[in-house]
């Protein structure tokens, strides 16, 4: 039993020095002291140069398995620490060490500091006793649960090192990622119709390459952080949702953009280009949203012409394109200002003169009354994702004195039709001549019209008059009609017109 024991021992030795035989600093190229960037940079241009896409050859597809293995190690900082105390080919030999959570644990403990000679040497060799936690104190060991501890199942249920040799579902889900899981109810109540972009990947957890995916989305994410959001769906755990958006993978992962490019409502578009940040970066660029209207002053003088209930928003810069921060933000509050951008060579520029810029970039607001602010001049943007904030806060502080603004015409707007109908000058008929200009009135004075034309014209007239005191004593009343000749002049005897307004 012992001797058994020893050889599955040394086996299992020689196995690890075998696997610890590659150095990953020296696979990526990267020093021993390289940051988690310089990891990142490296892994990227090699993965490129080796990928099976780009090459079919048996030594290409095993350099990327290399590489693969060797950021998983270096780009997760435990299992870089660990490799740096124990897998440093340059002190310890490439030799794998063990080490149990405590008695309670199945598996054995074994370090540089638990070596024992045991016996004579032979020449170079060496022999090692273990520790072994759990029962084995005392009363011996069962070779069945060390077997089972080794290679996962089979021989007394899987333990502290199942999976041996094998699973890169175990490998991969260790690694830290950045990108936000999503399922069928986060993806319905964060990414649809928001206004923001994002950045979708749909994958199944066998997929080889996954590692490279994340790396490239990630970099992107971080070079527009704050100008779209990014995150991953597992099919074979949402496959209902992978099928109802069509985006199942099938030998690679896939990449989508949620895009405001087409139309106001977001839409998924697959990205098919080379998985590079600058490929890709570029095209979630293009697909931003598009919601802020370039204009010239001209344009927007016409334009400013018409009056709704939204607030208006104008970005003023030398910029040849809407900047993407501008974009951003078009996207985000399409739905709540309407907006727009123009260019000027500098302050001495026409339309720049005309808005009342004196620094620029500017942005200026105009509340659904016509009023004009002159927002924030003289931005520039270093960070994307604090301007974007600082900006949400500005508009909706704008929009809060729109509502105030609107408001308070819409009082106004009654108050004056309040008072129209309060001094309105009834319309002269049979049925109502004794009322307004009968006996008991001591003045009434008639216009007299043909027309509809006629009889807006004087109705206003009449009205303004009405609102004036005629006599000095306010006992005596004086009364105002309006009279259509054509219907009502024969049952008014007493009044007799020799002109009438057309």
């Amino acid at each position: 039993m012992i001797k058994l024991f020893t050889c599955s021992l040394l086996l299992f030795y020689a196995a690890s020095v075998d696997s610890k035989s590659l150095d990953p600093y020296k696979v990526l190229g990267v020093d021993k002291d390289a940051t988690q960037r310089q990891i990142q940079k490296a892994f990227h241009k090699l993965s490129l140069q080796y990928h099976p896409d780009k090459n079919k050859n048996k030594g290409a597809q095993d350099k990327f398995s290399k590489i693969n293995n060797a950021y998983e190690i270096l780009s997760d900082e435990e299992k870089r620490k660990n490799y740096d105390m124990f897998g440093d080919a340059r002190g310890d030999g490439g030799h794998t060490f063990f080490r149990s959570g405590g008695p309670s644990q199945s598996g054995f403990t074994f370090s540089p500091d638990d070596w024992q000679t045991m016996g004579g040497q032979r020449g170079n060799s060496k022999s090692y006793s273990f520790s072994f936690g759990g029962n084995s104190v005392g009363g011996g060991f069962d070779i069945g649960d060390i077997f089972s501890n080794f290679f996962g199942g089979g021989m007394g249920g899987g333990g502290q090192f199942g999976n041996f040799g094998g699973s890169r579902t175990a490998s991969r889900s260790s690694r830290k990622s950045s990108i936000m899981s999503l399922n069928s109810q986060t993806y319905k109540k964060q990414v649809i119709d928001r206004g923001m972009t994002w950045i979708l990947l749909s994958y199944t957890p066998l997929i080889r390459g996954m590692q490279h995916y994340e790396s490239i989305i990630e970099d992107v994410a971080s070079s527009l952080k704050g100008a779209l959001e990014v995150g991953s769906v597992n099919c074979e755990v949402e496959s209902s949702l992978c099928k109802e958006l069509g985006m199942n993978p099938r030998n690679r992962p896939r990449v989508y953009v949620y895009s405001y490019k087409a139309s106001e409502g977001g839409s998924l578009v697959e990205y098919t280009g080379d998985i590079a940040v600058k490929d890709l970066k570029s095209f979630v660029q293009d697909h931003l949203p598009r919601f802020s209207k370039r204009v010239t002053w001209t344009q927007f003088e016409a334009e400013s012409r018409t009056t709704g209930s939204l607030p208006k928003v104008m970005l003023v810069s030398t910029k040849k394109d809407t900047p993407v921060i501008w974009r951003v933000l078009s996207g985000l509050y399409r739905k709540r200002f309407i907006f727009y951008d123009i260019k000027v060579q500098d302050t001495s520029d026409p339309a720049a003169k005309k808005l009342g810029v004196n620094e620029v970039s500017a942005v200026i607001g105009w509340l659904s009354n016509g009023e004009k602010q002159i927002l924030k001049t003289g931005i520039h943007v270093k960070d994307m994702k604090p301007t974007i904030k600082e900006f949400s806060l500005l508009l909706d502080d704008f929009e809060k004195k729109n509502k105030l603004a609107a408001s308070s015409q819409s009082k106004k707007q009654n108050a004056d039709s309040d008072s129209d109908k309060e001094h309105a000058v009834p319309l002269l008929t049979a049925t109502n001549f004794d009322t307004v200009c009968g006996e008991k009135t001591p003045v009434c004075i008639i216009g007299v019209f043909r027309s509809s034309k006629g009889r807006e014209k004087l109705h206003t007239i009449l009205s303004s008059v009405s609102q004036k005191s005629l006599v000095r004593n306010p006992r005596d009343s004086v009364s105002y009609g309006p009279l259509d000749s054509g219907t009502e002049e024969l049952k008014a005897p007493d009044i007799q017109t020799n002109q009438a307004y057309n």
